[in-house]
């Protein structure tokens, strides 16, 4: 895509429409029983709960499907799941959704992760994970790694969408990474611990700051710019990728990218979740990356819209219209 840098909101909320987002990672489903207690089992000192209405929700990277769905684009899912139950019940969300599932590869050896949470009330009792963070097999790999170089071309952005259950490894990252880059397509992360250090040459690379901390095993003081930014700096040179974009909460975001650095402030919002926030910010990020924005649209829009989905309980997808109404009066 030729730069757009000059562009209005309109402009840019429109071009959303035109992207293709290959989205990599460990797709799973999110199960919501809710019900109510009224009595203890006879059988262990535990609740009973009696189920009002069921749901499943598409989780870990089928969150940043909705996102970067909503925004407009088309998003494409590259993963593995199992031939399992649940993985039929995640092909069905996805298919419902209409989602791109040309790069999803299923395994009988694998287990579909599927997290189960026993709501009553307003109170999770609680949650049953049914998953390996087991690496996907060598021929798995191959038929991932295959499936994502099939893909790329078509494609104006990638997010790596890391859970560190095992769908990406250091062999893998590097490996889409590479052809990435041969191609002119730019590479977005959200990564976990297991793989920190392997996304070299990544284009932007978006921890919160619990995973720098942690992922460069650096103690700092955020409130302390020099010393904030040295370990940003640090980042950049020890994965050689061109920008970071490091979320810090109620602190805001802050972005080091293309020669420029910016640090904005948390919008005064009504928190009601933090859920999936982390999501949408990367998924708007990866779109503005794809049409060239500038730094500051880039972590502005971003988190923008990492605070509109805290006002809502759950993990919601970002509402394009009141993002487009708020970035006008804001950005």
């Amino acid at each position: 895509m030729n730069p757009v840098l000059d562009m209005t909101i309109d402009e840019l909320f429109d071009q959303f429409d035109k992207l293709r987002v290959l989205i990599i990672g460990d797709v799973m489903l999110d199960s919501y029983v809710w019900g109510r207690v009224e009595r203890i089992s006879p059988e262990a000192p535990v609740p009973v709960v009696t189920v009002n209405h069921r749901e499943l929700r598409l989780g870990g990277a089928g969150n940043v499907l909705l996102n970067v769905q909503a925004l407009g684009a088309e998003a494409i899912i590259c993963s593995v799941i199992g031939t399992d139950e649940p993985g039929d019940k995640l092909v069905g969300e996805l298919g419902e959704r209409g989602l791109n599932c040309d790069g999803l590869i299923r395994s009988n050896d694998r287990v579909t992760t599927i997290k189960e949470r026993i709501i009553a009330g307003s109170q999770q009792v609680v949650r049953v994970d049914t998953e390996t963070d087991k690496y996907i097999t060598a021929t798995e790999r191959t038929q991932l790694i295959t499936k994502a170089k099939e893909l790329i071309p078509t494609c104006h952005v990638i997010i790596f969408e890391d859970y560190d259950k095992g769908v990406l490894s250091a062999e893998a990252i590097a490996e889409i990474t590479d052809f990435a880059n041969e191609k002119g397509i730019p590479t977005v992360v959200d990564p976990k611990k297991r793989n920190f250090l392997s996304y070299q040459n990544t284009t932007l690379f978006k921890p919160n700051l619990k995973e720098l901390r942690e992922g460069l095993k650096l103690d700092f003081d955020v409130d302390k710019p020099v010393e904030f930014e040295a370990a940003v700096d640090q980042l950049k040179d020890q994965l050689n990728i061109k920008g970071a974009l490091i979320t810090l909460s109620e602190r805001g975001v802050f972005i080091d990218f293309n020669g420029e650095k910016h640090k904005l402030p948390a919008h005064v919002r009504t928190i009601a979740d933090v859920s999936g926030a982390g999501d949408t910010v990367v998924s708007i990020a990866a779109c503005c990356v794809a049409l060239k924005q500038s730094p500051s649209i880039i972590a502005g829009l971003s988190n923008l819209g990492g605070g509109l989905v805290c006002e809502s309980v759950g993990v919601v997808p970002i509402d394009k219209t009141q993002l487009k109404e708020e970035a006008k009066e804001s950005l």
